[in-house]
């Protein structure tokens, strides 16, 4: 993976929210990538001259500001979409080459916030904070969420289920998806995002013990690695289909906390909750959702199809779950 883009060139003077416009647009290259960490973009500009960029690519490589300074010319600003981490080298790092660092927006890791701020400005370096701070949350409003509360950011998805589009772009974007049996045997075939170099997410399938039929669809023992089945005390599905590498779960109930909390462990960050085909199937685990305030979107594909005979008129779906 190519982890800098460098393209050193004039540009019109322009005000701090045009850069940081300009970070947020370039950190989305590594969505559904960084989990547990954040999307980060660095850019640095000197006389008016963007001279260095960088993103972070993946947990484990190098922060976004280490990428952005590696060719740019010392004493520059430098545009960054979220503070700085301070318990790393970055900060120090960053002083040697800066006078001064506009950020979108404090870190809410409890062992960060602010404090890389403060290396910053003990060494006298000018800080600006809170540049575009709202598109800098909403860039990474799920790693934040998890920061703040200690469980992953949950989307509710319905509708959206065709193999390519805008459900393939939502599989990119999320760590996990959940599904119900009913839904994956009815459907049977796994979500898989087409976007290219996409990590697909981790496949949690809640099963029915009432689902005495269930299949699963063909995997490899790759991607058998990266399902999940979620049953309630101990009563596994017995089918020939599912490979023995696949991970068992049982808890009292197969319920969304239980799934959280398992996804929490795994450091994931986001959880798609697959509710296509099958709202029944999911209705004890919407209820408990709903009531624990444990989502925190809900994405609904409204489809128009033709009505006949009547001349072409445009309607709508019903979207009542019953």
């Amino acid at each position: 993976m190519r982890c800098i883009v460098y393209k050193k060139r004039q540009v019109t003077q322009f005000d701090d929210g045009y850069y940081m416009r300009r970070c947020v647009d370039l950190a989305k290259r590594a969505v559904g990538c960084t989990g547990p960490n954040p999307m980060v973009d660095c850019l640095i500009l000197k006389d008016g001259e963007i001279v260095g960029e960088g993103y972070h690519p993946k947990a484990g490589q190098p922060h976004a500001e280490v990428f952005a300074l590696r060719d740019a010319a010392e004493n520059g600003t430098a545009y960054v979409t979220l503070e700085p981490c301070s318990h790393y080298r970055t900060p120090p790092y960053i002083i040697y080459f800066v006078l001064k660092v506009v950020v979108g927006m404090v870190d809410p890791n409890p062992i960060v916030a602010s404090t890389g701020l403060k290396k910053l400005q003990d060494a006298g370096i000018e800080v600006i904070v809170g540049v575009e701070e709202d598109l800098c949350r909403n860039l990474n409003e799920a790693y934040i969420h998890r920061m703040l509360t200690g469980k992953p950011f949950v989307t509710l998805s319905e509708g959206a289920a065709e193999a390519g589009g805008y459900y393939s772009k939502l599989l990119q974007e999320y760590d996990a998806v959940i599904l119900s049996s009913k839904a994956l045997s009815r459907k049977f075939s796994w979500p898989i995002s087409k976007e290219p170099g996409a990590n697909q997410p981790l496949k949690i399938v809640l099963w029915d013990d009432q689902d005495t039929e269930f299949q699963i669809p063909a995997l490899d023992s790759d991607e058998a690695s990266d399902v999940t089945i979620i049953s309630v005390r101990d009563s596994f599905p017995e089918s020939e289909s599912i490979p023995q590498v696949i991970q068992r779960l049982s808890f009292d109930g197969a319920s969304l906390l239980s799934s959280l909390e398992h996804c929490y462990a795994r450091g994931l960050c986001s959880v798609l909750l697959d509710l296509s085909g099958e709202n029944g199937a999911f209705e004890g685990v919407l209820k408990e959702g709903f009531e624990g305030n444990l989502s925190q979107k809900v994405i609904i594909d409204v489809l128009p199809f033709m009505a006949e005979p009547q001349g072409r008129v445009l309607k709508f779906q019903d979207l009542n779950p019953s």
